[in-house]
């Protein structure tokens, strides 16, 4: 469904992804593993388009999209072309982004009307059905502010759901919630994940990486270094710097006294 050839971005002198080719089939579940600064997150923005690639090309159903250089020359998408698949691309970041002037119901709603041209009535419909979905029925009418952050992430899911993406991108979802609050946005996207929701999921939590992952990817300086099935990748990583990153997470967790997710 996603396939990235060759990517390459860079921010000044900062080679952010260094000739990243991934691939990511329907219904798979790919978590995206690996330290700070690492590419992660860039990844999934270029994927979305939030940034250009510098060079190589994404593909989306085979059909090639976001290309950096064609030719010796840069490829420009157009407008149309990247609405058209932001469309089928679900986002939600670490920050819940919400619209802090609009209800929860509002938040969900707009998109549908403005940019899919849905009816009010349908789409206040299928909001309602998504907010169930996430266990949020009751704060339809409330505001951002009124909700605690696990609360505004899981609307910020159902937000994206109410565009009707083919994929979900999650980029770091619950790195900014309390300990406390973690839990139930996990539960939503275990949810999807037994739907059979297409996602990438870039994530510290180890524990639902190993639960829910088809498939895990590490990187590390821009590159992939690693992929493969969770049970592997968490009994025998191949690579020299998966062990090493894998270490270091057990012994945070050690001197937590387990608390964190491995």
């Amino acid at each position: 469904m996603i396939r990235l050839d060759g990517v390459n971005k860079r921010f000044g002198d900062h080679h952010a992804l260094k000739d990243v080719s991934l691939s990511v089939a329907k219904g798979e579940v790919l978590c995206v593993v690996g330290p700070s600064g690492s590419g992660k997150s860039t990844m999934l923005r270029c994927i979305n388009h939030l940034e250009t690639v510098d060079s190589g090309t994404i593909y989306f159903d085979e059909a090639p999209v976001y290309q950096g250089l064609s030719n010796g020359r840069r490829h420009a998408d157009s407008d149309r072309e990247v609405e058209a698949i932001r469309a089928k691309v679900g986002m939600v970041f670490q920050s819940f982004n919400l619209f802090s002037h609009l209800s929860v119901i509002e938040n969900i709603t707009v998109a549908p009307v403005h940019v899919l041209g849905r009816s009010l009535s349908d789409a206040t419909q299928a909001a309602y059905a998504l907010l169930d979905k996430v266990g949020l029925r009751a704060k339809a009418n409330d505001y951002p502010h009124e909700l605690s952050g696990g609360q505004q992430q899981r609307v910020a899911i159902a937000r994206a759901l109410a565009m009707q993406p083919e994929v979900m991108l999650f980029d770091e979802v619950t790195s900014a919630l309390d300990p406390e609050l973690v839990g139930e946005v996990l539960r939503v996207m275990r949810t999807l994940a037994d739907e059979g929701m297409t996602m990438v999921v870039v994530t510290h939590e180890m524990g639902f990486a190993r639960e829910v992952a088809d498939r895990i990817v590490f990187m590390a300086d821009g590159r992939i270094v690693e992929e493969g099935h969770p049970a592997a990748f968490f009994a025998a990583p191949q690579q020299a710097r998966t062990r090493d990153f894998l270490r270091s997470l057990w012994e945070r967790n050690r001197q937590l006294g387990g608390t964190a997710s491995l």
